[in-house]
Parts: structure tokens; C-alpha cells; sequence
């Protein structure tokens, strides 16, 4: 049986219950957090905090991460809204379309995850580490809304794993091609590869620090560096290159160095117990767990889930 040309995109990425729209876009971001979550909370309380923690601090994180997405989007791909024939504000700020940046997401949810850490007395560096894998495997999930709104493709394509994009969703001088590199595929695979390997290296070497989240950052700025070099969509560019490889590279390198400086430093992890919240209280360096490791027995069960 012959391979099919293209796969499909769906007819449409939004359903009606009702006079309710269901997104399909916003539908599979949701889905990602939610299975993102249950994976960082079990994670988190093997590494010694208490249940329920992280959806506290994802109470900060998330809207803080939504904002930072879709400024990050806005401010570097401002002429969509902006420009002579530009949607404008009301354009700016209708996210169910699409248009989030993911530095963007992990700065705004960095902030707003330190804040609901340091209000609780929780060293940010543990708790990033605890949360890096969930949130590679929220974004793997969350691609696919992508796919139900026909955007952020790549280059023409007649390879059997292309996806068929409706002439409407094409880009200009795109019109006369059907299918397209499926980049959102080519980066939730990848970004699946990079949750197995955080959770492979976290069993592996018992990373702390903040490295794994560090880990994290270079190996999905190594995978976005390439699959941004294949997409189409009109984005400002530096020196040539497209303003997200550059975001990439950047914070990829910065993230290699922070990980071979910090080992350095403080070699292994420590452990780490959560106080109860009726004893938590700000310390006055939020990451002095991180000064002294303790050493203490392991735990049967303890390790990350495999």
C-alpha cells in the first residue's frame, strides 16, 4: 500500500458545545498543563516537598506564564497587530487565535513561580529542577494546537510525514504548494526526547542546583535552534537569522555554562524537606538549602518516575 503524500490538517481546530467554542488550540495547551502538573507535583514530593505545592505555586506561575507568552509574541512579532494593516489591540489580545512565545511562558512563569516560592520559603533552584521535565512534556503536548490551527509550519515539503495546509493558511508565495514540514511534530517529538532524557539524567546523576533545569533549556534551545531554521511564517530577523534562533542560542550557551559553573560550585544535590505551611516562613537567602548538602539514607520510591 502506498504511503499517503501529506497527512491532513483538521477541517477545522474549534468545535461548538452549544454556543460554546472549544479551541482546539487553547484545548491542548490545557491538556499539557494539567498532565504537566500531576507529573511535577508526584516529582516535587520525592524531592521532598509536600502535596499540593506546586498547584500553589502554578497559581502564580501560570498566569504569570500566559502574559509573559503572549507579550513575548506581541513584542517580537509586532507588526502582525501594529502594522498600517495590522489587527491592532483587540487583535493583540485574542490568544485563542494563537501566538505565544515560549521565553516568554518560562520567563513569566519563572517570575511568577519565585514569587509563590519565596513566599512559602521554597529554594527556586530545587523547585525548578523538580519541575523542569513536566514542562518540556506540557510544551510537547501543547504543539499540537498548532496543528489544529494550520500554523507555524515549514518549508514545502512532498516527504510522507508532511502536513497538508488549506490554501487559505498559506503564506504569501507558499500558495502553489499542498504540504508543508510538520515543525510542530519534528518539535513535540523532540521536546517527548528531551522529558525522557531530564528524567534519565535526574536518576542517572541525582542533578541539583538548578542544573537539570539548566539541562532542560540547552537541549530544547539545541532542538528549536534547527526546527526555527525550517519554518516560513514572517518573523523579524538579526544579522539573517530569525530573532528565535538567535533567543536559542543565546540562552542555550548560557544555560551550558551555568550547568559546568555550578557543578563546579556545589557538586551533587541536596536533600531537601519542605516545612508545613502553617511553619513555612521567607528565609533570608530563599536558596540556603542550597549552601549545605545533607547527606541522609535514600528513600525506597524516591527517585524520579521512569
Amino acid at each position: 500500500m502506498a504511503l499517503p503524500a501529506a497527512f491532513p490538517s483538521p477541517e477545522t481546530g474549534t468545535w461548538f458545545l452549544g454556543p460554546v467554542p472549544l479551541r482546539g488550540y487553547a484545548l491542548m495547551i490545557l491538556l499539557g498543563m494539567i498532565i504537566g502538573l500531576i507529573i511535577a507535583n508526584r516529582r516535587w514530593q520525592q524531592r521532598g516537598g509536600l502535596p499540593g505545592t506546586v498547584y500553589d505555586v502554578a497559581m502564580w506561575a501560570i498566569p504569570f506564564g500566559i502574559i509573559g507568552a503572549r507579550l513575548y509574541h506581541v513584542l517580537t512579532d509586532w507588526q502582525i497587530y501594529f502594522a498600517v494593516d495590522g489587527s491592532g489591540v483587540v487583535g493583540a489580545v485574542q490568544i485563542w487565535n494563537g501566538g505565544l512565545g515560549i521565553w516568554g511562558a518560562i520567563a513569566g512563569g519563572a517570575l511568577g513561580a519565585a514569587i509563590a516560592c519565596r513566599r512559602r520559603g521554597i529554594p527556586l533552584r530545587h523547585f525548578g529542577d523538580a519541575v523542569a521535565p513536566s514542562l518540556v512534556l506540557a510544551q510537547a503536548i501543547g504543539r499540537w494546537g498548532n496543528y489544529l490551527n494550520q500554523e507555524l509550519f515549514g518549508r514545502p515539503t512532498d516527504a510522507p510525514w508532511a502536513v497538508q495546509i488549506d490554501p487559505e493558511n498559506r503564506p504569501p508565495g507558499f500558495e502553489q504548494y499542498e504540504s508543508f514540514h510538520a515543525t510542530f511534530l519534528y518539535e513535540s517529538l523532540w521536546n517527548l526526547g528531551v522529558f525522557f532524557v531530564l528524567l534519565w539524567a535526574d536518576r542517572r546523576w541525582r542533578i541539583g542546583y538548578g542544573r537539570l533545569f539548566a539541562l532542560y533549556v540547552a537541549l530544547y534551545c539545541s532542538g528549536r535552534v534547527w526546527i526555527e531554521a525550517l519554518r516560513i511564517d514572517s518573523v523579524n530577523e538579526v544579522l539573517g537569522l530569525r530573532l528565535n534562533i538567535w533567543t536559542s542560542i543565546i540562552l542555550g550557551v548560557g544555560a551550558v555554562i551555568y550547568m559546568v559553573v555550578s557543578a563546579r560550585r556545589n557538586p551533587g544535590r541536596p536533600d531537601y524537606t519542605e516545612a508545613p505551611r502553617e511553619q513555612a516562613a521567607v528565609p533570608e537567602d530563599a536558596d540556603q538549602v542550597d549552601a549545605e548538602p545533607v547527606e541522609r539514607p535514600e528513600v525506597a520510591g524516591s527517585g524520579p518516575p521512569g
